[in-house]
């Protein structure tokens, strides 16, 4: 299979997941409440354990990550499309090292599928709801875990090509 089939395969199921995890979550849970009287806040738990809970929930979010910059949320949907466009093209144009492609498509991904939830909704929907030790986490959707997981994978081969360098 060719490079572009792949990439274009790859991203097309991950914008699926996003987007179907985000509608059943939409149309099926309530909003996340602090004020719910239950465990998780309304969501559905699906593991306590050792200190760490996890569940799925329905939040919504006009901000970037932890709902910062919720009031300018139509400057923050023009800097995701800008962001998608400048990865778009270097992923498409400048990118030589084919190890890269997987975690920029990944962040590319990410982005759109957030980039839809404003137009389809006019916010965000998160849902990936994480306690650890008592430490309430952002709660996240897929697209973020895309976003996250993409920046890390190349934080790990930026290290990696430092590292090779060195001992050259």
């Amino acid at each position: 299979m060719k490079r572009w089939t792949k990439l274009y395969l790859i991203f097309f199921v991950l914008l699926f997941i996003d987007f179907i995890s985000k509608y059943l979550v939409y149309k099926n849970i309530p909003q996340m409440s602090f004020l719910h009287p239950y465990y998780p806040y309304g969501g559905i738990g699906l593991f306590d354990n050792f200190g760490i809970s996890f569940s799925i929930n329905h939040v919504q979010n006009t901000g970037a990550a932890w709902g910062i910059f919720a009031k300018y949320s139509k400057l923050l949907l023009f800097v995701r499309v800008f962001i998608v466009i400048c990865l778009t093209i270097f992923l498409g144009y400048k990118n030589k090292d084919r190890k890269k492609d997987l975690p920029f498509l990944l962040i590319i991904t990410g982005a759109i599928g957030n980039i839809i939830d404003y137009f389809l909704y006019g916010r965000v929907i998160d849902m990936f709801y994480i306690k650890l030790w008592g430490y309430s986490n952002p709660v996240f959707n897929f697209a973020d875990f895309l976003i996250t997981s993409g920046i890390i994978w190349l934080l790990i081969i930026f290290v990696f090509e430092k590292v090779k360098k060195r001992k050259l």
